[in-house]
């Protein structure tokens, strides 16, 4: 997680999208269950990295949340401009 922070640090365009990517990783009501923090569901987060990587436990590089969030900003814009949700 820091190296994805130090490497978002050097791109405050990107803040809003990173913000966004974090809300929607946040399972609904997470204060109501244990450890009490909005954190993703380890299961699901284990399946994410598995089918990007390969491996369950695999932790992302800074460069790849850089790109992945420059995709994400980039698709979005593209579905707004053929007059598509952005959210899908």
């Amino acid at each position: 997680m820091r190296a994805g922070a130090e490497a978002l640090a050097g791109h405050p365009s990107l803040w809003p999208s990173a913000a966004t990517l974090l809300a929607g990783l946040v399972p609904s009501g997470w204060w109501r269950r244990p450890p009490f923090l909005p954190l993703p569901d380890r299961r699901w987060l284990a399946f994410r990295m598995e089918t990007a990587y390969g491996d369950p436990a695999a932790v992302p590089t800074g460069e790849d949340l850089v790109a992945y969030l420059v995709w994400q900003r980039a698709e979005r814009a593209r579905r707004q401009r053929i007059g598509g949700s952005a959210r899908r």
